[in-house]
């Protein structure tokens, strides 16, 4: 038995019987049977019942096969996920956003903005991309309005910095971006980056950004 229930509910279930169960009921069949996003999703479809929002945000890695994408990449590239967390990257990124010298907990591309004054002394442009960041994340917000994680993060960023909050609750949505447009890096040379943001996983919700160079907009 997996559950707590047995072969003869897993076979009725799989007939479409009208079998009432509950969502925490739900919940602990599919981490029995260890169901991935979209199974769970088909799980409780089954069982006519409203799919719980992913939890993506505890997605800790990409497949060794996307790493391998990133590191073939020579364009600065990394994964994130639905909250915004950096989880996977290239070496180029790594070497403009410093992102292995970094702490797990502020490896988040929103926190990285708007608390790190360092970041903010790079960016040339930093309003504005800023700006188009939050409208950005505050279409990803929607997709878990309730998600404890999201809204610790939103909280953070609060009280940390006063533009962030004011943009958050009235976001720019004339432009948003998942990627930031003009960088400085650690030699300080400035350069400017088209970017395009490419769905990795839909369930779990990994975005990859991949950064390509203008040269038009480089200036050394």
């Amino acid at each position: 038995m997996l559950a707590g229930v047995g072969l003869t509910w897993y076979t009725w279930f799989e007939q479409g019987r009208d079998i009432q169960v509950s969502e925490a009921f739900l919940i602990n069949v599919s981490k029995a049977l260890r169901l991935d996003d979209a199974e769970c999703c088909h799980l409780f479809l089954l069982a006519h019942r409203r799919p719980p929002p992913p939890e993506a945000y505890q997605s800790a890695s990409v497949s060794a096969h996307i790493q391998q994408l990133l590191n073939d990449l020579t364009r600065p590239a990394y994964v994130l996920n639905l909250r915004w967390d950096v989880i996977a990257w290239n070496a180029t990124a790594d070497g403009l956003f410093d992102l292995m010298g970094r702490e797990h907990a502020y490896r988040n591309l929103m926190w990285m903005m708007f608390a790190d004054p360092d970041m903010r002394r790079r960016l040339p442009d930093w309003q504005k991309d800023a700006r188009r960041l939050v409208a950005q994340f505050r279409c990803d917000l929607a997709g878990t309005p309730e998600d404890p994680a999201m809204g610790a993060l939103i909280d953070d960023l609060k009280k940390l910095s006063p533009d962030f909050r004011r943009w958050i609750e009235h976001p720019d949505m004339a432009g948003y971006s998942r990627g930031i447009g003009t960088i400085i890096d650690q030699r300080g040379d400035q350069f400017r980056f088209h970017h395009e943001v490419l769905t990795v996983d839909e369930h779990r919700h990994l975005w990859m950004v991949v950064y390509f160079g203008d040269e038009s907009g480089t200036n050394t």
